[in-house]
C-alpha cells in the first residue's frame, strides 16, 4: 500500500464544505482531464479491487452476512470487469466525434467534444456496497471528474473500508461517512452532477434538493420486475434461471425478479419446478435479511398477500433471516403485489396468455428490467415492443447487469439516465459542440442588408 493522496482522504460530517471546495480545488486545476491521469485512476481502482479483495469481502460478510464467496462474486468481480472495460476503452471515447457541417456554415468543420462535469456526488446504497458505489465512480472518473463518494450508512463496515484505503489508491475522491443529513448537506454545496442509486421514494428527495441548485441527477432506482413464463418456454430452466436471480443477496437486488407471470395450461408444472429448485439452491436455509425493520416488512407482506403459500413463511426478526416464501396468486391489491418486494419472497400469478401478462405489466410503473421466457420469436418481438422497462432480458434474469455494453438504468419511475461502459462515461460527461470557420473566406452572403439578389438566393436556400 502506499501513503493517501493528498487530493483524496475520508472525512466526517463535519467537513463536507471544506472537502467539496478541496475536489473543486483540484477539478479546477485541470489536472484530472488528460488521457493520462484517468487512467492511472482506474488502474489504482482496479489494483484496490485486487489486493484488497479478502478485505472488501469480509467487510461485506459483516454487515450483510451474504457469504465471502458470494460478495466477491457478485460485487467485487463485476466491479474489477467494470474497470478492465473502462481502461480498455477510454482513449476512444476520450476521442472528439466529428459530424457533419452543413453547407450553409461551410467552410468550416463540426465536432462533439466530451468534457468532465467537475464534481460529481455518488451516492450509494447497502445492498451491493461495494459494486453500487464504484461501478459510478469508474464512469465520473474516466470521464475527467473528481467525486466525493458517500457510501450507505447502513453497510458502515464497508463505509469505513471504502474511507479508508480508496485514499491510497486513487486521487480526486473523498469519501463522507454518515447518513441522510451528510446526504443533504453535500447536496446542498451544489455540486456538478449527482449519482443516486436507491428506492423511488428517496429519489425523489434527492431529485428535489438537487433541483434547489440546478444539480442535474441520475437516479437507479427500481421497481416490480416481473418475469413471464410462457408455455413455449424449458419450465425447469425458466425455474431455474429465476431463482438464480431472484435468491441472489437473498433477493435484496434492484433487478431481481419481483414476481412471476406464468401461463394457466403450465403453471402447476413450473410450480413444481419451482419448489424443486428452490430446495435445491437453498438447501431448506433460512436466509440473510438486512435489519429487524427488513424482516417486520418482509412478514408484513407475507402474512397480507392472501394467497396460497406454496413453501416458506415469516421472517425472524430477531435472528435477521427468512426463509425463501412462494406464494401463489396473492390479491391483486395487496401490498405484496404493488410494493417492490425486495426479499426472498416470490409471488407467482396465473394468467390466460402472453397478453394477458403484457397487460398486467402495462397496467403498472415501468419497471427497471423486465424477463420474458419463451422460444417463440413472435412472441419476443410482441414483449420487447409492447413492455417498456429500464433493460430487458429474454430467456434469463439479471445477467444483463454484465454485458458493459449495454445501458443500465430505468425509465419512469424505476430512474432516469443510464450507466455502465460508455454509457457511465457519457453520464458524467457534458457533450460540447463545437464548429470551427476560417476568416480567409468571409461570403457575404450572410449579412444583412436582405435585399435584391441576395434576398432571392436565401430564399431558395430556406
Amino acid at each position: 500500500m502506499t501513503a493517501p493522496h493528498p487530493l483524496s482522504d475520508p472525512t466526517t460530517g463535519t467537513g463536507i464544505p471544506q472537502t467539496v471546495e478541496r475536489m473543486r480545488r483540484v477539478f479546477d486545476g485541470g489536472t484530472t482531464r488528460p488521457y493520462a491521469w484517468r487512467r492511472r485512476q482506474l488502474e489504482g481502482l482496479g489494483r484496490l479491487l485486487a489486493e484488497q479483495r479478502v478485505a472488501l469481502a469480509e467487510a461485506i460478510d459483516a454487515d450483510l452476512r451474504r457469504g465471502r464467496f458470494e460478495s466477491a462474486m457478485f460485487d467485487v468481480a463485476p466491479t474489477a470487469a467494470e474497470v478492465r472495460h473502462a481502461i480498455k476503452h477510454l482513449r476512444g471515447w476520450m476521442r472528439p466525434q466529428r459530424v457533419p457541417t452543413p453547407l450553409a456554415v461551410q467552410p468550416g468543420s463540426s465536432r462533439v467534444l466530451r468534457e468532465p462535469l467537475g464534481v460529481a456526488l455518488i451516492i450509494s446504497p447497502w445492498n451491493y456496497p461495494v459494486h453500487l458505489a464504484l461501478a459510478p465512480l469508474v464512469a465520473a472518473l474516466a470521464a475527467g471528474n473528481c467525486a466525493v463518494l458517500k457510501p450507505s450508512e447502513l453497510t458502515p463496515t464497508v463505509s469505513a473500508v471504502l474511507a479508508r484505503l480508496l485514499p491510497e489508491y486513487v486521487e480526486g475522491v473523498a469519501v463522507v461517512e454518515g447518513g441522510p443529513d451528510e446526504t443533504m448537506q453535500l447536496i446542498d454545496q451544489g455540486l456538478d452532477h449527482v449519482f443516486f442509486t436507491g428506492s423511488p421514494g428517496v429519489g425523489r428527495i434527492v431529485a428535489a434538493a438537487a433541483a434547489q441548485h440546478l444539480t442535474p441527477v441520475t437516479l437507479e432506482l427500481g421497481g416490480k420486475s416481473p418475469a413471464v413464463v410462457t408455455r413455449s418456454s424449458n419450465l425447469r430452466v425458466a425455474a431455474r434461471r429465476i431463482l438464480f436471480g431472484k435468491l441472489i443477496n437473498s433477493g435484496q437486488t434492484c433487478i431481481a425478479p419481483d414476481y412471476v407471470l406464468v401461463e394457466r395450461s403450465v403453471r402447476d408444472e413450473f410450480l413444481g419446478h419451482l419448489d424443486a429448485v428452490a430446495t435445491e439452491f437453498t438447501e431448506r436455509r433460512a436466509l440473510p435479511v438486512l435489519s429487524a425493520k427488513h424482516a417486520e416488512r418482509l412478514s408484513d407482506l407475507l402474512a397480507g398477500a392472501d394467497g396460497q403459500l406454496l413453501r416458506g413463511g415469516p421472517a425472524d426478526a430477531d435472528l435477521l433471516t427468512m426463509p425463501f416464501s412462494v406464494v401463489v396468486d396473492p390479491a391483486a391489491d395487496s401490498a405484496l403485489m404493488s410494493e417492490e418486494i425486495f426479499g426472498p419472497i416470490l409471488p407467482v400469478v396465473t394468467v390466460d396468455d402472453l397478453d394477458d401478462a403484457i397487460a398486467r405489466i402495462r397496467s403498472g410503473s415501468r419497471p427497471l428490467a423486465a424477463y420474458l421466457f419463451t422460444r417463440d420469436g413472435r412472441q419476443r418481438e410482441r414483449f420487447l415492443a409492447r413492455v417498456s422497462a429500464g433493460g430487458v432480458a429474454v430467456n434469463h434474469t439479471v445477467l444483463h447487469l454484465q454485458v458493459p455494453g449495454l445501458p443500465f438504468g430505468g425509465v419512469g419511475t424505476s430512474g432516469t439516465g443510464s450507466y455502465h461502459g460508455r454509457w457511465g462515461f457519457e453520464a458524467f460527461s457534458h457533450r460540447k459542440g463545437v464548429l470551427r470557420q476560417t476568416d480567409r473566406i468571409d461570403p457575404p452572403l450572410l449579412y444583412p442588408p436582405y435585399v435584391g439578389h441576395k434576398r432571392r438566393l436565401l430564399e431558395k436556400a430556406l
